[in-house]
């Protein structure tokens, strides 16, 4: 049987290791399918102004990119990987649509603020809100995880969500959509990410509970949980064992790659999702099944 691209990729992989957070997309080996030339935008989104947070790599950029194929404008957001952020405003571009970049603590509250205001300064609109990024921090023995380390996980993975939201709120209209990035962790939990698994099953709820509150202004909330994706946040994670192992366990026994949930992201920020709201969507290859 004939391997297909992901598969490909997949095999590629070497064991590899980052030393910083949230990582580099460009030191990756083979870096992620980002941009998948099979999918072909029909203009879904033209006219809208999306702002992404984790905008530069990793699932990011692969939703930035498919939104720009729908005709979008984009803003990204980002702490400091400045190189990759680079790269994603080309690829944002090559499209035809405006790119701005961002780089930003959101785990601040001002920077959240100030960030709404810039995005409004420089495109007039908002119509899209992807709560996308997040850190994580291994601990196999739960007593090591440190107040500190509790406070940044959950400041820029939950807190930065409730921050910007309400900072783009007043400015988002009906017809409207705040996507969260979850994860597969939310729902089957992880032993050794156990705070960043409470982020994401507070991340779920949060969506569930926004999408009530705000359902009747008409504007949308809903969620995408990812299983093991090939980011750099794997690398800059884990050791170069379970590097290379990253997503073998899985039905499909690979990892997914960023480009292969770009359309789900599409999908709920568009007129395809009028009726979905306060939803899930598990694209994990088959690592969890929801009932």
């Amino acid at each position: 049987m004939t391997k297909d691209k992901f598969e490909q990729i997949d095999e590629q992989v070497e064991p590899q290791e980052q030393s910083t957070q949230p990582g580099s997309e460009e030191q990756m080996q083979p870096e992620p399918i980002y941009d998948d030339k099979d999918y072909v935008g029909s203009g879904k989104l033209n006219g809208k102004v999306a702002l992404i947070t984790g905008g530069d790599s990793g699932i990011g950029r692969a939703v930035a990119v498919a939104y720009a194929k729908e005709g979008a404008n984009i803003a990204i957001a980002y702490l400091d990987e400045h190189e990759d952020a680079d790269e994603t405003l080309k690829a944002i571009e090559s499209y035809g649509v405006k790119g701005v970049k961002f780089a930003t603590d959101i785990s601040d509250v001002e920077n959240c603020n100030q960030l709404v205001v810039d995005v409004i300064s420089e495109f007039g609109q908002l119509n899209i809100l992807v709560n996308n990024a997040a850190k994580q921090f291994p601990q196999e023995d739960f007593l090591a995880i440190s107040p500190d380390q509790l406070m940044e996980t959950f400041s820029t993975n939950i807190f930065s969500m409730f921050y910007l939201t309400q900072a783009a709120l007043p400015h988002m209209q009906k017809g409207d959509s705040i996507i969260n990035t979850s994860s597969v962790t939310a729902y089957q939990g992880s032993p050794g990410l156990i705070d960043y698994s409470s982020t994401k099953g507070a991340i779920t709820s949060f969506t569930r509970s926004l999408s009530a509150n705000l359902a009747h202004q008409g504007i949308r909330v809903n969620s995408v949980a990812p299983g093991p994706i090939w980011t750099p946040l794997i690398p800059s994670t884990f050791d170069s064992e379970k590097v290379q192992k990253h997503g073998q366990n899985t039905l499909l026994e690979r990892r997914g790659q960023p480009s292969e949930l770009a359309p789900a992201y599409v999908y709920l920020a568009s007129k395809d999702s009028t009726y979905v709201t306060g939803q899930a969507i598990h694209i994990n290859g088959g690592d969890f099944i929801s009932s």
